[in-house]
C-alpha cells in the first residue's frame, strides 16, 4: 500500500483528494505547510508528495528544493499556476510531475500511478552507472565528473540518466519526450529537448562542440557513445 504525502491548504481540496485516494486504498498523511511537510517527510516513509506551490508560510519550490538534496521519493506539483515558466521552474528543481487546478480525479490517479511505476521500476536498477569519468549515484541524485560533483537541473538529471542506462542504443526524440515524462512530450517539445542537450553536453563534456559521450544520430535523436557499468 502505498503512502502518498499531501500538501496543501485549501480545505476543500485535501477533502476531495484525501477521499479518492483513500477509496483507491492509499495512505494518505496531510500537511497544510511547509512546517508541517518538513515534520512529516522526518517522521514517515513516503512514497510519493503532492506538492502544492502556494503555501501559508512559503513556497513549495523550496520544499522540492529540499527534499531533492536529500531524496529522490517522486513528487507532483499540485497548483493554479499554469503558465509554462511555472512548470519548467517546478521540473527543473526535480518534480516528476505537474497538475494544475481544478484537478480531474482520474487524471490525478493516472498521474501518480504512472510517476510510481517509474520509481518502482528503477528502484530494482543498479544505485550506480559508472561511463568512464562519469559516475551517476542514482540513489543520492549526484553526478560526478573527475570526481567532482556536476549541478545538473532535473530535466538534465533525467536526460542523463536514460542516455546512459541504455549505451550505444540509438534513443529517437520522440522516445526520449515519451520515457521522461509519459505524456508525449506534453512539458517539453523537439527545440526545447535540443536546448538541455546542449546545456548538459556543455556539462558532462571536456569539448561540447565535439562530443565524446552524448551522439547526435542526425534526424532521429541520440545516443550514449560509451561503455556503462551498473553496480
Amino acid at each position: 500500500m502505498n503512502r502518498i504525502l499531501l500538501v496543501e491548504d485549501d480545505d476543500n481540496l485535501v477533502f476531495g483528494i484525501e477521499y479518492t485516494l483513500t477509496s483507491e486504498g492509499y495512505t494518505v498523511v496531510l500537511a497544510n505547510s511547509l512546517e508541517q511537510a518538513r515534520k512529516a517527510f522526518k517522521t514517515d516513509e513516503v512514497d510519493l508528495i503532492l506538492l502544492d506551490i502556494n503555501l501559508p508560510d512559503g513556497s513549495g519550490y523550496d520544499l522540492c528544493r529540499e527534499i531533492r538534496a536529500l531524496s529522490r521519493v517522486p513528487i507532483i506539483f499540485l497548483t493554479a499556476l499554469d503558465e509554462e515558466t511555472n512548470v519548467v521552474a517546478g521540473l527543473d528543481l526535480g518534480a516528476d510531475d505537474y497538475m494544475t487546478k481544478p484537478l480531474r480525479t482520474k487524471e490525478l490517479l493516472s498521474r501518480m500511478k504512472a510517476v510510481l511505476r517509474r520509481n518502482h521500476k528503477s528502484a530494482d536498477e543498479p544505485n550506480r552507472w559508472i561511463s568512464d569519468d562519469i559516475e551517476v549515484r542514482v540513489l543520492e541524485g549526484i553526478v560526478l565528473k573527475y570526481n567532482q560533483e556536476l549541478l545538473l537541473t532535473g530535466l538534465e538529471y533525467r536526460l542523463l540518466l536514460m542516455l546512459m542506462t541504455h549505451p550505444k542504443q540509438i534513443c529517437s526524440r520522440s522516445i526520449i519526450l515519451n520515457s521522461l515524462w509519459d505524456m508525449s512530450g506534453e512539458f517539453i517539445d523537439n527545440n526545447t529537448l535540443s536546448v538541455h542537450i546542449r546545456r548538459l553536453r556543455e556539462k558532462i563534456e571536456d569539448v561540447p562542440a565535439v562530443p565524446r559521450y552524448i551522439i547526435t544520430v542526425r534526424g532521429v535523436g541520440y545516443k550514449w557513445n560509451a561503455d556503462v557499468i551498473g553496480r
